[in-house]
């Protein structure tokens, strides 16, 4: 641990090489050695979060980067296997798991200008539910629209899925905590 932490910090001094692309090697190394008996990979995700910090890459103060990967969790372990075969020979080849991470950390970057769209916009409450609803694919929750205007309380967005559902917006099934909502066209 102590040689490719050195490495890093090497690399990234010399300026030669982009963190995003540092960050993903790092991280990729660190699984491989697997550091600890348990909690590697939450390990791994909260270091990502502090190195993109750490170089300017702020995403992950708004938009969780341990959510993004939960999310897509086999694609995450492909790459990485595809990305670890012969790393203690020397012969690997991080970049299935440099593009992935990459892709995440785009994904994110997306997922904060979305919601930085809902907020910018000041509209009332039910536009603003609407248009996140509006950006929203499949059955989703009120914590997921939630999550999409944070400038709105909970009872807020509430009783704009609420109006939204009574107009016949939306189609809203389940009731307490299981609900699930849907847009009708």
């Amino acid at each position: 641990m102590e040689e490719i932490c050195r490495q890093f910090r090497l690399a990234l001094g010399a300026g030669e090489v982009d963190p995003l692309l540092l960050i993903p090697v790092f991280i990729h190394d660190f699984l491989c050695i697997h550091p600890f008996s348990d909690g590697n990979g939450r390990m791994s995700r909260l270091l990502t979060t502090l190195l993109l910090y750490q170089n300017g890459y702020m995403v992950g103060k708004y938009i969780s980067l341990e959510a993004k990967i939960a999310n897509s969790k086999e694609l995450y372990y492909d790459s990485l296997a595809a990305a670890q075969h012969g790393w203690r020979e020397g012969q690997e080849d991080a970049v299935p798991f440099i593009k992935y991470l990459l892709s995440t950390v785009i994904a994110a970057y997306r997922d904060f200008e979305e919601r930085m769209e809902l907020v910018s916009d000041k509209l009332p409450a039910l536009e603003t539910v609407r248009k996140a609803v509006q950006a929203r694919l499949g059955k989703f929750t009120k914590a997921e629209i939630l999550g999409l205007c944070p400038s709105l309380s909970a009872s807020s967005v509430e009783a704009s899925l609420r109006k939204l559902a009574a107009n016949g917006e939306l189609v809203k099934q389940g009731a307490g905590r299981s609900t699930v909502y849907s847009r009708v066209n």
